[in-house]
């Protein structure tokens, strides 16, 4: 039977449809993957990113907004508006057999591109999916009309040949079949046109919504020659020198508090003064391809915008940009990468990383990195630009009270389209979001309506209530079976050098409880119980191969 908050939505919908006749605006998400809080010239980079340093003229920077840490898990929660657990995505992409792990979006998740395409909007994704290989879980099934989906999470720039002994070829798959890397292929260059395609063949009678996806700047470090020309040299002062630059820089632009001081390095970085003269054009060459991969996404975004542009288009799109986590500190080659590795640095025989000391320039000012839930893990850029929702006194200006987290993108978006978000899509019950709209942000309103922001990944977890921050580091110390936690409070101490769990019992306390009760809620395993069915999981895949 139908009942009436059902009617309710699809009357929403079919009004909705009708508001479309009018100027609803185009919607863009830009995400890059594995890229640093500090890693483009917006927020601090030396590294020349002019498209979207134009972005963050004409729109608004964050200066507290979230990723989930990892790239599965932000990428399931930017596109349902839930957290990762809620959407099934807990760990990666492997099936623990439990609901909040089950390595897909779930039937129980809806999907931006899903609801706007209900409502009037065409859909494109372009780039790295990342949410499962099967076919029942490509991106035509989560409501997207077009796609070129790089379905796993990491490949050879340059092929889509396995990197690793018995290893699966890479897949980029569009219309329902697979894509031939050819001649010249760069995967970059590649999203970038296909994105521009998409938005040339599009219907201009629709306004449309494309995910865009780009691997950039995730290891292997692969970028074109030309790219690292531009780079070679520049960062033989070292990471030390870089990361203070970056620092002042960032306070100049007030992403940062002009009273705030650099807190040293990472505990497992050494000096730069520590490097043999002999290895320090090795790491120069490291950072400079690292430095070439974000500027050729960025020249990739400016013929996005020149596209839009040369339809009249840009005027009414509204573009977001952000990172799926921190830096990544991984270092290359792992003992099971068989590919090439006799080619010049940056080439297609080639697999490196940039490793620990770069990672941690790049999530200059904070702390860790990739799948840690302190800030050098989960603390985002988020530029967002729309002349059609940023007014003069909100242009060119950074938003540093509201705390926001990527489940916020959804309700955004369809406060942007006018669509209310559904309770149920045919036969499935849809589960409630915990995003909320920045629309209020983006128009100059001062407002915080998350009581609390929740993380998990891999037993690190995390909750923040307003200033204050507790962190449990999953890969460090633990008693009797958990991680210990750790308490900040981030106002005054920003980059989480100041552990005031021992001053705080109480808060300590009551903070726990309140993450306890949301991780029993969202279905989050306790730690000794992850690493059991993880690896039962890991076994089971093993041997179905």
């Amino acid at each position: 039977m139908i009942g009436p908050r059902f009617l309710l939505h699809v009357l929403a919908l079919v009004a909705s449809v009708e508001l479309l006749k009018g100027d609803k605006p185009n919607i863009i998400i830009i995400l890059a993957d594995d890229m640093g809080y500090s890693d483009i010239g917006c927020y601090g980079s030396e590294i020349e990113t002019p498209h979207l340093d134009r972005l963050s003229r004409d729109g608004v920077r964050f200066t507290q907004f979230y990723n989930a840490a990892r790239c599965c898990p932000s990428r399931a929660s930017i596109l349902t508006g839930l957290y990762p657990h809620q959407a099934g995505m807990g760990e990666m992409t492997l099936d623990f057999g439990v609901p909040a792990y089950r390595g897909k979006i779930l039937n129980h998740a809806t999907t931006i591109a899903e609801v706007l395409s209900g409502g009037g909007y065409e859909t494109f994704m372009v780039g790295k999916w990342h949410l499962g290989e099967d076919r029942e879980v490509w991106p035509d099934r989560y409501g997207f009309d077009r796609y070129y989906s790089f379905l796993q999470g990491a490949s050879n720039y340059f092929n889509l040949k396995p990197w690793n002994s018995g290893g699966q070829a890479m897949r980029i798959v569009e219309a329902g079949r697979d894509i031939e890397a050819g001649s010249g292929f760069y995967m970059t260059d590649a999203f970038t046109d296909k994105a521009v395609e998409f938005i040339e063949e599009r219907n201009s009678d629709q306004p449309f919504f494309m995910y865009l996806a780009y691997t950039a700047p995730h290891w292997p470090l692969h970028a074109l020659p030309e790219d690292i020309a531009k780079y070679k040299g520049r960062y033989l002062e070292g990471w030390d020198e870089i990361r203070k630059n970056r620092f002042a820089r960032m306070q100049e632009m007030g992403i940062i508090r002009k009273d705030f001081e650099l807190p040293s390095r990472n505990r497992e970085v050494g000096p730069w003064s520590s490097v043999e003269e002999a290895d320090r054009e090795e790491w120069d060459t490291k950072m400079a391809i690292y430095a070439a991969m974000i500027d050729r996404m960025d020249q990739g975004i400016g013929l996005v915008l020149e596209a839009l542009e040369g339809q009249g288009a840009l005027e009414r799109t509204v573009i977001f940009f952000l990172a799926d986590n921190g830096g990544c500190h991984e270092e290359l080659p792992w003992g099971s990468i068989t590919a090439p590795l006799d080619g010049e640095p940056g080439s297609e025989n080639t697999f490196m990383s940039y490793d620990r000391p770069w990672a941690n320039v790049s999530n200059t000012p904070f702390d860790w990195y990739k799948s840690y839930n302190h800030e050098g893990g989960i603390a985002t850029p988020l530029v967002a630009f729309g002349p059609c929702i940023v007014d003069a006194d909100t242009k060119g200006s950074i938003e540093s009270k509201r705390l926001g987290h990527i489940v916020d993108l959804l309700p955004t978006c369809l406060d942007l389209a006018e669509l209310r978000y559904p309770v149920r899509i045919g036969e499935r019950e849809i589960t409630p979001t915990p995003g909320r709209s920045l629309m209020p942000s983006l128009k100059g309103r001062e407002e915080n309506p998350h009581e609390a922001l929740y993380w998990e990944h891999m037993t690190s977890r995390a909750i923040r209530s307003g200033d204050w921050k507790l962190v449990a580091n999953g890969k460090a110390e633990w008693v009797e079976g958990e991680p210990i936690w750790e308490l900040y409070h981030l106002k005054d101490d920003p980059f989480e050098r100041r552990n005031l769990a021992g001053n705080y019992p109480e808060r300590v306390m009551a903070m726990t409880k309140q993450y306890n009760d949301w991780a029993e809620e969202t279905g989050v395993l306790a730690p000794l119980e992850f690493f059991e069915l993880r690896k039962v999981a890991k076994d089971n895949l093993n041997a179905a191969h």
